[in-house]
């Protein structure tokens, strides 16, 4: 069972889950209007993973006996004016959700509740991948520079890390 101040601070990360994947979803859209369709489907492929993100705590949340809330999520920006910034945001704001996944935790380990620490741990360990990846191309996007964005665009998956993996 969730103490009531685990089940809050998890129902809110539901909604930054959910915004999370808005958020990738209107970088996708963004890039794809601007012609980048390696860019977009990055992005797609990020909106999908936090949007299971936010189905895992859902899930978790019900079969620990609390009660998940579906909360409405904030409209995301909708305009990024370069790739490299859509980028340098995207880096801030999974430094943003692994601070709240270590918050979450933090109020696991206070609770003694080893069950939700243990399943907690997957986050972690995902909050590493997905900055370790976003770093990586930040870094690319630097060798490039702002005008070549042909080659990149066109491998920006194979910069992606797999889910649970090490990067190609």
């Amino acid at each position: 069972m969730l103490s009531k101040k685990l089940e809050k601070i998890m129902n809110e990360q539901i909604e930054k889950e959910g915004y999370s994947s808005n958020l990738y979803l209107a970088m996708a859209s963004w890039a794809e209007t601007m012609g980048y369709e390696g860019i977009a489907d990055w992005f797609y492929a990020q909106a999908e993973e936090e949007h299971m993100h936010m189905l895992k705590f859902i899930r978790f949340i019900n079969e620990k006996g609390g009660k998940a809330i579906i909360p409405s999520f904030k409209k995301p920006p909708v305009d990024f004016s370069t790739v490299n910034k859509a980028f340098a945001e995207t880096l801030k704001h999974e430094q943003f959700i692994t601070s709240s996944i270590n918050e979450i935790l933090h109020v696991a380990v206070e609770d003694k509740d080893f069950s939700s620490q243990n399943w907690l741990q997957w986050f972690v360990s995902e909050q590493t991948e997905e900055e370790a990846s976003v770093r990586r191309i930040i870094d690319k996007l630097n060798i490039l520079g702002e005008h070549n964005m042909y080659l990149f665009d066109r491998d920006i998956m194979s910069l992606r890390v797999p889910a649970g993996g090490t990067a190609i």
